[in-house]
């Protein structure tokens, strides 16, 4: 038999009891028992009890009620007095249960609720001190929660409310040029945000049907990448390598690449140094791009949760601007902290542990973001969500669990390797085992054309290179390949926040594949360069807009750049 109590300062009236019990009646059906409990912490009013449910009908339920009615009012309402009066005249209390659960324990950012029997897996609850939290494990005995926040002011026995919302992610325009944390809150110091709605961060990813081919260009101003490796828009292309290779570096010049095309761009760093991001957000004003780009910031000093829940957040916004009709570039940076992050959350939710300890599902704990990244058909706006996630490898082991998981996801990897970037080789891109899945679909014509043979040439470079390390007698044919393979990898060196653009990737590797630049020493090469791009920009301009502006390679251009470059070489370079 069930018991409602009913909690009141003073006893209710023949008739108020009447009307409570006709309502219990009428809600939990015949047999319900009410029982009358004086509390005189109550101002006024009454709280009825039946189960795990509660229906606060106090003052300060009133009130509650009232101040959840008006949410919609925005402070920039022309009249807000009046919508208040409209909104007092025609507000009703209403009847509405909710349910409430105990805290059982508590610690490490993950709460055990009893009570809470009807919650459902991604639901926010709010505990008695105000802190969120979202359900991560239903059990028969309890409900397992993880905290968006301290955990200082939640004890065993305080009370757990259910919200019957899953999480979600405020969105606008005006997030543009902002850091905030996983939740969306600003932690850059310069004021509230106006946002125009929330999006949930966990959706299904567009269906194939609402999709569009990937045949558009996201070029990220590396030579090297977008050369050999060319990233669409709408595709995942993985970062991947150890640590201190570069692997934020060429997320970055993608990010300043995109100054003036049209591109939004969402940067989001899980686990990195509070110091990292600033040093980023900073680099980003400088070079203008911060102004098309918003941080989604959950540090190495958060808690799990919030490191947890960061990418999604974080998707869900790049969403909001893809479904718009925009280009959307979003970072992951990283996901292996992500991985261990949501290791951690799970075996404090007493999961049983698989390979590596990670947890049974971790695989589609990174499919089901990744997924979501697409390029949109134009009857669903056009836009388009290209996913740059980057991974952090043990000395080189692209084998180990978390990679070859996402490697799986992914259309393709760039991979970073230690010993040519302690060589000065930067990016160091190693071309036999980096892949774009999509590849030339998604690149220029013009560059398409001018790439020519150059992965053949350094792939035949690097097998040369192994092959006569040994050998100390070589002949003529083989010390002329071995050094147009050197000049070759030193022109595909590029300084970091210095992304070229397609015309000068274009007069590069023409005269590099074209033979210009054998004969002058290794050493001197990547000046040669910039003295003939600054010559193209200057004396033949006509030459750099006609390939930024039609993205064509003809014949005769071609042909007109080689006999520029060798005029150049043998008249004007000293």
């Amino acid at each position: 038999m069930i018991t409602a109590k009913l909690f009141c300062k003073t006893l209710p009236t023949q008739t108020q009891k009447k009307s409570l019990e006709n309502f219990v009646e009428k809600k939990y059906g015949e047999g319900i028992t009410l029982e009358t409990v004086i509390d005189e912490s109550i101002s006024g009013g009454f709280k009825l009890v039946v189960g795990s449910e509660e229906y606060d009908w106090t003052d300060e339920g009133r009130v509650r009620q009232f101040r959840d009615s008006i949410r919609h009012i925005k402070s920039g309402e022309q009249d807000i007095t009046t919508l208040l009066k409209e909104n007092i005249k025609s507000f009703e209390l209403q009847a509405q249960g909710q349910e409430i659960g105990s805290v059982l324990t508590v610690g490490d950012g993950i709460a055990t609720v009893s009570g809470l029997e009807n919650a459902t897996y991604g639901e926010i609850v709010v505990f008695e001190s105000g802190i969120k939290g979202m359900v991560q494990e239903i059990d028969t005995d309890y409900t397992g929660c993880i905290l968006f926040g301290n955990d200082d002011n939640i004890f065993e026995g305080s009370h757990v409310f259910r919200t019957k919302k899953t999480a979600g992610m405020p969105v606008g325009m005006e997030f543009l040029g902002r850091v905030v944390d996983a939740l969306g809150s600003p932690i850059d110091a310069k004021g509230e945000i106006s946002w125009e709605g929330t999006r949930p961060i966990e959706r299904p990813a567009p269906s194939i049907i609402d999709r569009s081919p990937i045949d558009r260009p996201m070029e990220t101003g590396i030579l090297s990448i977008d050369s050999m490796f060319p990233i669409g828009r709408g595709q995942r292309e993985l970062i991947i390598g150890d640590r201190q290779t570069g692997k934020t570096a060429i997320a970055i010049d993608t990010i300043i690449n995109q100054k003036g095309k049209n591109v939004i761009c969402v940067y989001v760093a899980i686990g990195q140094k509070a110091s990292s991001v600033a040093h980023i957000s900073q680099v980003l004003t400088t070079y203008g791009a911060m102004e098309y780009t918003v941080i989604v910031n959950a540090s190495a000093g958060e808690a799990d949760p919030m490191q947890y829940i960061a990418p999604y957040s974080g998707c869900a916004l790049a969403e909001y601007f893809m479904e718009k009709g925009h280009d959307v570039l979003i970072v992951y940076d990283d996901l292996s902290k992500h991985a261990i992050a949501y290791r951690a959350l799970s075996l404090l939710l007493e999961r049983s542990p698989g390979r590596e300890a990670y947890p049974g599902d971790v695989f589609y704990l990174h499919s089901r973001l990744l997924e979501r990244s697409a390029r949109l058909s134009e009857k669903n706006g056009g836009g388009s969500m290209t996913a740059l996630p980057i991974v952090e490898t043990q000395a080189g082991d692209v084998s180990a669990y978390i990679p070859t998981n996402i490697i799986s996801i992914t259309d393709g990897q760039i991979f970073l390797e230690s010993d040519l970037f302690f060589e000065g080789q930067r990016p160091a891109v190693n071309v036999g085992l980096s892949v774009s899945r999509v590849g030339g679909a998604a690149q220029t014509k013009a560059m398409k054309k001018a790439v020519g043979t150059l992965r053949l040439d350094l792939a035949q470079y690097r097998e040369m290179e192994i092959f006569t390390r040994f050998s100390s007698d070589l002949d003529e044919a083989t010390r002329d390949q071995l050094a147009y393979g050197q000049g070759l990898v030193r022109l595909l060196r590029q300084p970091q926040y210095k992304p070229m653009k397609l015309h000068e990737q274009v007069i590069t590797l023409i005269t590099a594949l074209g033979g210009i630049t054998l004969g002058i020493p290794v050493m001197k090469i990547l000046g040669f360069r910039e003295k003939l791009l600054d010559h193209f920009n200057t004396e033949h301009g006509y030459i750099c807009a006609e390939i930024n502006n039609t993205e064509l390679l003809t014949d005769e251009t071609r042909a007109k750049i080689l006999e520029i470059a060798r005029d150049f070489r043998e008249n004007k370079y000293c």
